[in-house]
């Protein structure tokens, strides 16, 4: 195979499912990492150029390195990783909540930051090697709310530069994306979900697309290792008092914005 491959955690669904469609239409294999969401990643495949499925569970950390060891074997031209995959439940800056945070750190930071390891360490590709980190906006604006998982992705932000710096003499690239409200959260209603999309500076909607286009811009390796992108039309500007579900969800009782 000579394609350029790609391995996409999370990939069978939400951002992580419009990034692998995005990079098999730029012509790559793509390879969609799955745990429980088997369907919609059997049923991507099928519909991409060039695809396969790999199944994992990230929470199991020598697992997640396993995997990467096992398609730095078959995979000639790996010159792509990009960890997506992440959990999202909720906690408070009052109550953690030890399972909640254990599973986030673990999911979120400890496995994508061994995987990135073992992939520098193992995959081949004919030109340098490159890792895109997907973090979140809340590492710039932070909020009571989501307290583990924006611990988690503090932690995973706080991976690239220090990789980048292991790496300076080669290559190879490490980067991050940080979006902004993009899709549906947890219960929002169609309404909410409208609001909080544009609780930015620039009051607009954040589509998926632009993060795939950010995906492909950094896959080029053509930015300085260490970077991150915020794909959020300014949300990371602003200094929020709480996660945008329940900012919208006031203003969709009140009328009033706070952002």
């Amino acid at each position: 195979m000579t394609l350029p491959a790609i391995l996409i955690t999370g990939g069978a669904t939400r951002i992580g499912a419009e990034i692998a469609r995005g990079f098999s239409d730029a012509g790559w294999h793509v390879v969609i990492h799955f745990n429980s969401s088997s369907g919609p990643a059997e049923k991507l495949a099928g519909a991409l150029l060039s695809a396969e499925t790999v199944q994992c569970d990230l929470s199991d950390d020598n697992a997640a390195v396993s995997m990467i060891e096992g398609l730095a074997n078959r995979l000639p031209n790996w010159r792509c990783l990009i960890n997506s995959a992440s959990v999202f439940r909720y906690d408070g800056a009052t109550n953690l909540d030890p399972v909640t945070n254990r599973q986030a750190m673990q999911v979120n930071a400890l496995a994508p930051a061994r995987m990135t390891q073992a992939f520098f360490a193992h995959a081949l590709s004919s030109i340098g090697r490159c890792v895109i980190q997907i973090t979140d906006m809340k590492i710039a604006n932070s909020n009571p709310d989501f307290f583990s998982y924006t611990m988690s992705k503090h932690a995973l932000a706080s991976t690239i530069g220090m990789l980048a710096k292991e790496h300076l003499q080669s290559d190879d690239r490490i980067y991050g994306i940080a979006p902004g409200a993009i899709l549906a959260s947890h219960d929002q209603s169609e309404e909410e979900t409208e609001i909080s999309h544009r609780l930015n500076l620039l009051k607009r909607k954040t589509n998926a697309g632009e993060i795939v286009d950010a995906a492909l811009f950094l896959s080029t390796g053509k930015l300085r290792s260490g970077e991150t992108l915020y794909i959020d039309s300014g949300q990371h500007l602003l200094d929020q008092e709480r996660d945008v579900i329940w900012l919208a969800r006031e203003k969709a009782k009140s009328g009033k914005v706070r952002a």
